[in-house]
C-alpha cells in the first residue's frame, strides 16, 4: 500500500467510525478534500481489505460498511480499524514471495539458492520472478523482525523459522501468554504491535489445534476507535526522536475543515491545499487519556515549541539530524515550558483552589482516593469529616477543567474566580436541559 494512500484510508476510517455514516458520499468527499470518484475507489479498497482478511463482507454496499464500525462495541478477537495495518506494509508480489519463504522453512533449513528455487517454481505465472539479491533481501528482512534465524555455521548459509519460544510453551503456557498479551494489548498505549503479537500467538494455538473458545477469555469495549489509528505515525515519531532528526509533514489542525489532502503530483491539477506544511524537530510524544488523543510536542523553528494532535499529521517523512547538544537544549526548554501542565498547556501557571465533598461515612472515601491518584502534583491542604481543600498550579485551566467536571456535585471549585464562573455558567445550562416544558409533564 503505497504511504499516500495509508495516509487517506487512515483519515477515510477515522471520519466513517466518528460520524457512523451520517455524511452522504459528497459531503464525506468534501471533507477529506478528495473527489467522489476517489472516495468510491477507497471504498472498495477498504472492502477488498475486510474481504481478504476476515474471509466475509456485508452483502450490501455502503451503509453495511459503516453500520459494521458503528455497532461493533465488542469485538476482543479482532478491533476493527486494526485491519489496515495488516494491508499496510507488504505489495502483492511481496505478500506472495515471503508466504512461500516462510512456508518452506517450516519444513526444514534452506540455503537462499534453495529458496529462490522454491520461489521460481511456485509462483503464479503472473509474478514476476525474484533473483538472488532480492531473495536474500527478503531474507534480511525476516530475520530483522524476529521470524526467522540463521544457524550456525560458515557459507552458504542456511535459515530455518524462528518459533524456538512457542515450540517449548505447554498447552497451558501458551495459553497463559495469550491471555497476558491479550489483556495488555487491550488496557496499554500503544497497543497494535500488541494485537499483532497475539495474533500471532491466536495461530500458534490453532496449529497445537486448542479450541479457541479458550481463547476469549477477556471482552473489551473500544472507546478511542481512532486511536488505533494514530498509532501508524508514532514509531516512525518515536525514530525521528532517538535519531535527533526533524520531521516534515502536512499538518491539519482540528478547527480545519478538512482531514486530509492528495499530494499534486500533476502539475496540470495543482490547487492550494488547506492543509500546513511544518518542518520540526520531534521532541516528545504524550497520550491523553481522558480523550484518546495522542500529542506530539516538538520545536518549529519559526514559532518555538509547537503541539499538534497525531490525528492530524499526514505524509509524515524524516530529515536531518541535529547535533546532540541542540537536542537537549530545545528538550529543556520544552520541560521548563510544560513543567506545570496537566497535559500539554504551555499557557501561564495559574493556581486553582477546589473543595472535594467526601461521601457518606458509610461508604468508602472514593472521592480522595481518586484525587490522591490523579491529582498529579497537587496538594490536599485542609480537610475535615465533609469536605478536603484541594490546590494546585497548572499552565492555563483548559486541560484541568474536563477532569473537575468528572466529579459532579461532588466538586466546588473556589479558585481562580473565572474558572468558578465558567463552571457556574455550565450547570445552570445543564439545568436548563432538565426544566419541564410542559406543566403536567
Amino acid at each position: 500500500m503505497a504511504k499516500e494512500s495509508f495516509d487517506k484510508e487512515i483519515q477515510f476510517l477515522r471520519m466513517l467510525v466518528l460520524t457512523s455514516g451520517a455524511y452522504n458520499r459528497q459531503q464525506f468527499a468534501e471533507r477529506l478534500g478528495i473527489s467522489v470518484h476517489t472516495f468510491d475507489k477507497t471504498l472498495r479498497r477498504l472492502k477488498e481489505i475486510v474481504q481478504t482478511i476476515h474471509a466475509e463482507l456485508p452483502e450490501k454496499q455502503g451503509t453495511e460498511f459503516a453500520d459494521m464500525l458503528r455497532f461493533s462495541y465488542y469485538e476482543s478477537s479482532d478491533p476493527i480499524l486494526l485491519f489496515l495495518y495488516r494491508a499496510k506494509s507488504l505489495k502483492e508480489s511481496e505478500s506472495h514471495r515471503l508466504s512461500l519463504i516462510v512456508a518452506a522453512l517450516q519444513e526444514k533449513a534452506l540455503t537462499a539458492a534453495e529458496l529462490m528455487d522454491i520461489c521460481c517454481d511456485e509462483l503464479p505465472a503472473d509474478v514476476s520472478l525474484p533473483d538472488e539479491k532480492t531473495i536474500r533481501s527478503d531474507l534480511k528482512y525476516l530475520e530483522q523482525v524476529g521470524v526467522i534465524k540463521r544457524e550456525a555455521g560458515g557459507r552458504p548459509y542456511r535459515y530455518r523459522v524462528y518459533n524456538d519460544l512457542v515450540a517449548q510453551l505447554t498447552d497451558d503456557e501458551l495459553l497463559d501468554l495469550y491471555d497476558f498479551v491479550d489483556v495488555m494489548a487491550n488496557t496499554q498505549v500503544p497497543s497494535v504491535q500488541g494485537y499483532l503479537l497475539r495474533d500471532t500467538l491466536k495461530k500458534a494455538l490453532k496449529q497445537k489445534e486448542l479450541p479457541l473458545a479458550v481463547t476469549d477469555s477477556f471482552l473489551y469495549k473500544y472507546h478511542y476507535y481512532s486511536r488505533i489509528l494514530d498509532e501508524a505515525h508514532l514509531f516512525p515519531l518515536f525514530q525521528a526522536i532517538r535519531l535527533r532528526r526533524k520531521v516534515r509533514f502536512l499538518y491539519f489542525s482540528p478547527k480545519t475543515g478538512k482531514s486530509y489532502a492528495s499530494q499534486n503530483t500533476n502539475p496540470l491539477f495543482e490547487r492550494e491545499t488547506e492543509g500546513r506544511e511544518e518542518h520540526v524537530l520531534p521532541l516528545k510524544v504524550v497520550y491523553d487519556h481522558q480523550y484518546g488523543r495522542w500529542y506530539l510536542l516538538g520545536n518549529n523553528y519559526r514559532q518555538g515549541i509547537m503541539k499538534y494532535r497525531v490525528e492530524g499529521l499526514t505524509q509524515v517523512e524524516e530529515s536531518e539530524e541535529v547535533p546532540e547538544a541542540e537536542f537537549a537544549q530545545k528538550l529543556a526548554q520544552l520541560e521548563a515550558r510544560t513543567r506545570l501542565s496537566w497535559l500539554v498547556d504551555t499557557g501561564a501557571p495559574v493556581k486553582v483552589k477546589v473543595r472535594f465533598f467526601r461521601p457518606d461515612k458509610q461508604q468508602p472515601d472514593f472521592v480522595k482516593e481518586r484525587v490522591l491518584l490523579q491529582g498529579q502534583w497537587g496538594t490536599i491542604t485542609e480537610e475535615n469529616d465533609d469536605w478536603f481543600i484541594y490546590e494546585i498550579t497548572v499552565n492555563g485551566t483548559t486541560e484541568i477543567k474536563p477532569w473537575l467536571r468528572s466529579f459532579g456535585s461532588s466538586c466546588e471549585v473556589l479558585e481562580p474566580v473565572r474558572l468558578r464562573r465558567e463552571f457556574i455558567a455550565e450547570w445552570k445550562e445543564i439545568q436548563s436541559y432538565y426544566e419541564p416544558f410542559r406543566e403536567n409533564l
